[in-house]
């Protein structure tokens, strides 16, 4: 009865009235972005289903952005399915993919792979291009994590891919040598330069909780959200420098804050693979402006509006 009592009262607090969020205007900044970034992800290129009609606009509609857009991060899924596909079905797609970018793109673009960008053909283990080598040659990379620094923030590009214990299908992790390779590269990163991460499979993230038909408990698989985020958010903790890391895969939108860095999946190009929204959330694009203290702003772009 006490703890009844008592919640009575905590509820009584929570429903107290409050000042709307809305009403509380943020001061304006005198100082300009760095840079503008456009995030797109899960674009799922191939012939069908309007998708390169749909990804060409999508790309014109970044471009054509006021202020400009000083460059593209691909978060991967960047053709439909690589997994389970003959190699004559693959090269049409990435075919597609380079003839678009060389006509429709006048932007740098920096790439990140999905899980539908590895060839995981179950008779095809013993080729070279077996497993994420052809994406590599198809996007020019000696590996598939990396990083570069641009207006003054450094941008770390993960591989968040990987065969689970049992080599049959994928799940969300860096691995030992890469996770060593992120602890040495954000320890030699200047303290005072900001830090973005991109990867695939979010690192962190609420989508997972939108289910139907839930009963008691959630879900959660290891290719849909990073198994060591434990340790990657540790590791964050001991550089406060990193302040974003942007991802896609769940074809959702979401922002979630922790430990002061924000998570955002900014949903998907394709959308529902191309047949219209996923869930609530429409095809579209993350557009970030960047500030040189680490500050930035971000919203979802739905290009087809």
């Amino acid at each position: 009865m006490q703890r009844r009592s008592l919640f009575k009262k905590l509820g009584g607090l929570l429903l107290a009235p409050a000042i709307p969020f809305g009403t509380i205007a943020a001061a304006p900044r005198n100082d300009k972005p760095v840079l503008r970034i456009a995030h797109l992800t899960d674009v799922h290129l191939y012939d069908k289903s309007g998708a390169p009609d749909h990804f060409r606009k999508c790309l014109h509609h970044v471009q054509s952005q006021e202020p400009t857009v000083d460059m593209i991060l691909n978060g991967g899924d960047i053709v439909f399915d690589m997994n389970k596909e003959n190699l004559s079905t693959i090269d049409q797609q990435w075919k597609l993919l380079h003839s678009i970018m060389k006509n429709e793109c006048s932007l740098p673009v920096y790439y990140t792979l999905g899980n539908h960008d590895i060839w995981w053909h179950e008779n095809s283990r013993g080729q070279a291009a077996y497993g994420k080598q052809y994406s590599m040659g198809q996007l020019q990379l000696s590996l598939p994590y990396y990083s570069f620094v641009k207006g003054g923030w450094k941008f770390i590009v993960l591989d968040s891919v990987h065969l689970d214990i049992d080599d049959t299908w994928y799940i969300g992790k860096l691995g030992d040598e890469q996770m060593h390779w992120l602890e040495e590269e954000l320890k030699s990163t200047d303290s005072g330069m900001p830090v973005c991460v991109l990867s695939h499979i979010p690192i962190l993230t609420a989508t997972l909780m939108v289910e139907d038909n839930v009963v008691n408990r959630w879900q959660m698989l290891g290719g849909e959200m990073h198994t060591d985020v434990a340790k990657i958010i540790r590791l964050f903790y001991q550089h406060p420098n990193v302040k974003l890391c942007l991802s896609g895969h769940i074809h959702l939108k979401d922002k979630v804050v922790y430990n002061n860095v924000t998570y955002l999946c900014n949903g998907a190009v394709s959308g529902a693979w191309w047949n219209g929204n996923n869930r609530e959330t429409a095809p579209g694009y993350g557009l970030i402006e960047l500030f040189a203290n680490g500050d930035f702003t971000e919203k979802y772009v739905n290009y087809l509006v």
